[in-house]
């Protein structure tokens, strides 16, 4: 399978740690966004989105990383990290469709203007951040993982997102329950140490 991504992406990282979970090889193909090589007609033909990461299995493509992730783990069977059981999924849902909208986005809306376009810092949206991360605090009260006592496809998503969170500077100590979640998925995650490369990677921005 061809994954083209970026190591300090963390939609990338999510997929990556999926896919060290359920025992999927992945062909990596690093794609330079700052050179421009997703507008490239070759990857065009593959994603006309241009995004990534970006999933070739045979054939087939697929981006969107949360898609990417719970296709790897029904393909390869490894149920207990996506259970069938249609309450305990539907919450599983619920925390991924929360990371990429709310937890995320949030991220993205504080960080990147200032990263990408050299914007001054917003302190609305910084709180909106905080709120945000208030949020997935709330949602670990009595949890030992985001999405009940077992750890899912929901925390590696989650993971990815907060240890960028952690690169760049934000207080989680604010949240004892994320923290507390935090440093156990350091732990128990499969491929946390490739999730942990790419945030070296990606702290480079704030140097």
């Amino acid at each position: 399978m061809d994954f083209y991504y970026m190591p300090g992406s963390a939609p990338c990282r999510a997929v990556q740690m999926t896919a060290a979970a359920v025992g999927a090889e992945l062909n990596l193909k690093f794609l330079n966004l700052m050179a421009g090589e997703h507008m490239k007609p070759d990857f065009l033909a593959i994603n006309p989105q241009h995004t990534i990461p970006t999933l070739v299995d045979n054939g087939f493509g697929l981006w969107e990383s949360r898609a990417i992730c719970t296709y790897l783990i029904e393909k390869y069977g490894k149920e207990s990290l996506f259970p069938k059981d249609p309450k305990t999924r539907a919450i599983i849902n619920q925390r991924l469709y929360f990371d990429m909208g709310t937890l995320y986005q949030k991220f993205a809306d504080y960080y990147y203007p200032q990263l990408f376009a050299k914007a001054p810092a917003d302190p609305e949206k910084f709180k909106a951040m905080e709120t945000a991360m208030g949020f997935f605090n709330t949602f670990l009260e009595g949890n030992k993982y985001a999405a009940g006592n077992d750890l899912t496809v929901a925390d590696i998503c989650l993971v990815a997102t907060i240890s960028t969170y952690d690169a760049a500077g934000f207080d989680l100590s604010k949240f004892p329950n994320v923290a507390k979640w935090f440093e156990l998925c350091k732990k128990t995650v499969p491929g946390y140490a490739i999730n942990q490369a790419g945030v070296d990677e990606f702290k480079k921005f704030f140097n």
